[in-house]
């Protein structure tokens, strides 16, 4: 009688043994499940990120495309200007058109390109342009000053800074500070802690806007201290204005 009690608490153990063993599986197989299920969002979102930053690189070449062909047609006004101040048998008054023509198709180039400083560089143009029409400055001169105004202009699309200037936004005009990349990107933070950028819309004008995720408030913040410590090279996670 005893023997068949053991037996039967023998079999009662096993069978337990194998019960909590199944649990285990099934737990393991839950969480391996589940892992899985993990791994699998984790691909997806990779590669919904690779796919985001392969358009934004796509962007950023037309971008670079853009504003290389635009260096280019400054870069030949540069050398129109070289030819004729080389041509020294001509009188002022040959020399006139040439330096206003120059002047008109690089004043139009700052009103429909980059918003950065505008009415400071056009300043600069209108006032050469007016010394010249009212010859206030030899023509030879002019041609020194017009050539040096276009090197600064190629400078400018190399060159990363932080500025001031006065932005429109949202109807009125804002002293803001402005972190320039290139002739690319400007990003802006106002006195009341605005933050945002820079847009260009399909019809090609130029408007700022103010972020509306903190996120990418963090990162202009980021950058802007970043160049305020002349910290001027390294990764950047930037907001792309270049997005539509």
């Amino acid at each position: 009688m005893l023997w068949v009690v053991g037996l039967v608490f023998a079999g009662t153990t096993q069978a337990s043994s194998i019960e909590n063993l199944a649990r285990s599986l099934a737990k393991i197989r839950g969480e391996v499940e589940a892992l899985q299920t993990e791994l699998d969002l984790e691909k997806e979102k990779h590669a919904s990120r690779i796919a985001a930053l392969s358009s934004q690189l796509a962007d950023l070449s037309v971008e670079e495309r853009r504003q290389k062909t635009a260096i280019e047609k400054l870069e030949q006004s540069l050398k129109q200007l070289s030819e004729v101040s080389r041509q020294a048998e001509q009188s002022g008054e040959q020399l006139k058109p040439v330096v206003l023509k120059v002047l008109a198709i690089y004043k139009q180039y700052v009103l429909s390109g980059f918003p950065f400083k505008i009415a400071d560089r056009i300043k600069a143009i209108e006032t050469l342009e007016d010394n010249i029409t009212n010859q206030h400055v030899d023509p030879n001169k002019a041609v020194n000053q017009t050539w040096a105004l276009i090197e600064d202009e190629i400078r400018l699309s190399k060159e990363n800074g932080l500025y001031q200037q006065t932005i429109s936004l949202d109807g009125e005009k804002v002293l803001a500070d402005v972190a320039k990349l290139g002739t690319v990107f400007l990003f802006f933070q106002t006195r009341d802690n605005r933050t945002g950028m820079a847009r260009q819309s399909e019809s090609g004008e130029w408007r700022f806007e103010i972020t509306k995720s903190s996120g990418d408030a963090e990162r202009i913040a980021r950058l802007f201290d970043s160049l305020k410590k002349q910290i001027r090279q390294g990764y950047f996670e930037l907001p792309n204005p270049l997005r539509k």
